[in-house]
Parts: C-alpha cells; sequence; structure tokens
C-alpha cells in the first residue's frame, strides 16, 4: 500500500502501526519520528515565517474568513505519486491542508485512493483513529497493541492521582490573543488530576480574556502554545510575562505543545504523563524521555 499522510499526528500513529515502508510521503510539519523527516513533502506554509503571535494570528483570520487555506498542496506531486490511501483531517483549518481540497485532488489520481479523515475531539477518538488506521491498512494486531498500551498508561495516570487535591489549572492554548485550549486538553487536565474552569472538553479551543482567567484563579498554569516547542513556548511565555505574572498562579510552566498536547497522537499518552507529574510530582513519576515542563 502506498500511503500519503497530511497530518503531523496521523504520521505518528502510521510510523507506531509498523507502516514505515509504505508512507510515501508526508507534510512539511511532519518531524517524529525523525525517519518522517527524510520522507517526501507535499505542502508548504502559507504564511511566511518569523512572524509574532499576533501577526499570526490575524494572518490565519484573514485566510480562513476568504476560504483560503493556511497550507498548500503540491497537487501535481500528489498525482505523480498515485497513492493507494490519504490521511488527512478536517477538523482544525489551521492544521492542515484543506479536506474538500484533497478529496477534490484525490478525484482526479488514477489510483483512485482512499481518503480517510482523522477529526478526534478527545483521548478517546484518537484512540478510536487509531482503530480506523489499522483496519484500513491490515494492521489490526498492531492497532490492537497500541490501544491496548495506551489505554493501560492513562488508567495507571488516573489512579495514581484519585484520591489526590485536585488545583485549577489554565491550560493556554495561545498567547496574543490568548486562547484557552479545548479538545482533548481539558480532559487530559482532569485525568491528571487537576480541574480545568475554562476549557469544555471536546470543544473548541476559545479565546478568553486575561481577566476571566484569573477570575478562576488557577493554582497552575500551562503554556502550550499550538505547534511550538518547549523552548519557544517559554519565550512566549517571557514575552507576555506581565499578564501571565497577572495570574497569581503558584507555577507557570511551558511545555512542548507540538509534540505532547496539539497533535491528536500516541503522544497524548506523554503528555498526559507529563501533566501528571507536573501536578502531582510525589505521586506520579517524570515520563523518559520526554521533555520536562520548563518553569517560568
Amino acid at each position: 500500500m502506498r500511503i500519503v499522510s497530511l497530518v503531523p499526528s496521523a504520521t505518528e500513529m502510521l510510523f507506531a502501526l509498523g507502516l514505515d515502508d509504505q508512507i510515501i510521503a508526508v507534510t512539511h510539519e511532519c518531524d517524529y519520528p525523525p525517519q518522517a523527516r527524510e520522507l517526501p513533502v507535499v505542502t508548504h506554509d502559507v504564511i511566511p515565517s518569523g512572524l509574532q503571535s499576533a501577526e499570526i494570528d490575524a494572518a490565519v483570520r484573514a485566510l480562513t474568513d476568504a476560504g483560503e487555506a493556511i497550507y498548500k498542496l503540491d497537487e501535481e506531486e500528489l498525482i505523480d505519486l498515485e497513492p493507494d490511501l490519504i490521511v488527512t483531517q478536517a477538523l482544525c483549518s489551521v492544521c492542515a491542508v484543506s479536506y474538500d481540497d484533497v478529496v477534490a485532488i484525490a478525484g482526479r489520481i488514477p489510483s483512485a485512493p482512499e481518503v480517510i479523515s482523522l477529526d478526534p475531539h478527545t483521548l478517546g477518538e484518537m484512540l478510536g483513529d487509531v482503530r480506523t488506521l489499522a483496519q484500513a491498512t491490515n494492521r489490526k494486531d498492531a492497532g490492537v497493541d497500541l490501544i491496548a498500551d495506551a489505554a493501560n498508561r492513562i488508567d495507571r495516570v488516573r489512579l495514581a492521582v484519585r484520591e489526590a487535591p485536585r488545583p485549577v489549572v489554565a491550560a493556554l492554548e495561545w498567547l496574543d490573543p490568548v486562547f484557552v485550549a479545548g479538545h482533548w486538553t481539558p480532559q487530559m487536565i482532569d485525568y491528571a488530576g487537576g480541574t480545568d474552569l475554562l476549557g469544555l472538553p471536546g470543544e473548541h479551543s476559545q479565546t478568553h480574556s486575561w481577566e476571566e482567567i484569573a477570575s478562576v484563579r488557577p493554582e497552575v498554569v500551562v503554556v502550550m502554545p499550538c505547534g511550538y516547542d518547549a523552548g519557544r513556548s517559554l519565550q512566549e511565555a517571557q514575552n507576555h510575562r506581565d499578564q501571565l505574572t497577572s495570574l497569581d498562579a503558584n507555577r507557570i510552566v511551558a511545555v512542548d505543545a507540538a509534540a505532547y498536547f496539539s497533535r491528536p497522537g500516541p503522544r497524548l499518552v506523554d503528555g498526559l504523563e507529563l501533566l501528571a507529574h507536573t501536578l502531582h510530582p510525589q505521586l506520579v513519576p517524570e515520563p523518559q524521555g520526554v521533555e520536562r515542563a520548563l518553569d517560568f
């Protein structure tokens, strides 16, 4: 089978299912596992690099309001590759190429590829997507093993923190304007032994004012700008020092959002373990091989 992945999280799933030799192309943002960086790339950014947070937000809004995608797909390259399967998503126009564009192009490819859209809103739906890909690629046993391992790790975290005090947590997915993380993140906070009074499980991330965030009196603030690693997240936090310190939280940390929180793939479980250790270090050991949260 010849597979093209147009979503970084899907690329991670495909590799985790042992399909390394069947993936023939990925996006410019597919950087995990490291082998993904060696594959042909069929997308590129429309928004220029080097912009500040507010400028990125404005550029994204302008493109989406105009009905345009922020990523461009190399249509000719995709057609020439003649894939059997294209994996994409329709959940977030900021995260990948337009789903409608992918379907339209797939209809013009001689190999008539199947198009699978992965659109999870929760941890459970992410694991369901693993099952979907495993069935589509004849990797059912690998899918069962991957899901079972993830479920066991999730259960261990929940069991470890079930009797612990639950600090109020604010998870900030962007800082200018400030977005509170939605989708699977509130669920992760709950499983990790925290309380999220702002994010809505399974719902889109939402903008809030700094005053609204301060009103819930967060004890822990997790800075997780979408798509940024821990170092860049910490830099963003430092750029918004006054707003963050005004929240009067006991602890502010920056995390590798791209690896463990933004992408709905297998490493969300790493993110859960990291979050649980951050909230309850005496109960949950620091996960191995995971970049730690950086204190602000």
